[in-house]
């Protein structure tokens, strides 16, 4: 017989608790996984739909097997870019990226659409653009309050000269949660950087994360905490 003082007995999750809390574990293991595979489906396609079209009859291999294969226009447009780029590499592909350059340059509206195309695609795939050197702890946007930041490069040039410091001047990009490809670009003196012995990869998943994933300091072989 229990008494009112007797603790109640501990109480087993019922069926639908277990089931609901198996589901939500199966959503976050499928998630990734199916959004990445849809994306990647999906970027294939777009560029078979782009790129088939421009491939006469004879070349396409549907009309050998009888079947449309996906990823066959992919192929094409790597093999057709490895010889664009070797061709742009020699004497005769610069002396005609140069005409063409030229007259593009004579096109006004052209010219600026040309221009800025052509200054993101060198930025974002020129082999010898630098990436963030180490993730650092910086005050922002007062002091007091501390962010995580990205140490890009010196600051040179005007930017160096015209600041208003004793040291050296450091570029900073600070991102943003939970999407860090947006942020800051914001500039320190290096006396008002703390550098942080984290990875940038790691620095990166505390941010994604909103504070949630941290890097595991025990032992760094390990996945984050």
């Amino acid at each position: 017989m229990n008494t009112p003082f007797d603790e109640e007995p501990h109480r087993r999750p019922g069926l639908f608790a277990g089931l609901r809390a198996s589901f939500l574990t199966g959503i976050v293991v499928i998630a990734p996984v199916g959004l990445t595979v849809w994306l990647i489906w999906s970027v294939v396609g777009w560029i078979d739909g782009v790129v088939l079209p421009l491939v006469p009859h004879q070349f396409r291999l549907e009309q050998y097997i009888g079947l449309n294969l996906r990823g066959v226009g992919v192929i094409f447009f790597l093999v057709f870019t490895v010889i664009v780029g070797w061709i742009a590499k020699g004497l005769i592909g610069r002396s005609l990226i140069h005409f063409a350059e030229g007259l593009v340059d004579r096109m006004p509206v052209v010219r600026s659409v040309y221009s800025g195309i052509k200054q993101i695609s060198e930025t974002v795939f020129a082999q010898t653009e630098r990436s963030f050197e180490k993730a650092c702890l910086i005050q922002y946007p007062r002091r007091g309050i501390w962010a995580i930041g990205f140490i890009s490069t010196t600051a040179k040039g005007e930017v160096s000269e015209r600041a208003e410091t004793s040291g050296e001047l450091m570029s900073v990009f600070v991102p943003t949660t939970p999407n860090p490809t947006s942020g800051f670009l914001l500039f320190f003196p290096a006396e008002d950087i703390i550098l942080l012995d984290m990875s940038i990869e790691d620095a990166a998943k505390l941010v994604i994360s909103a504070g949630l994933v941290y890097p595991n300091e025990k032992d760094p072989t390990q996945p984050p905490e």
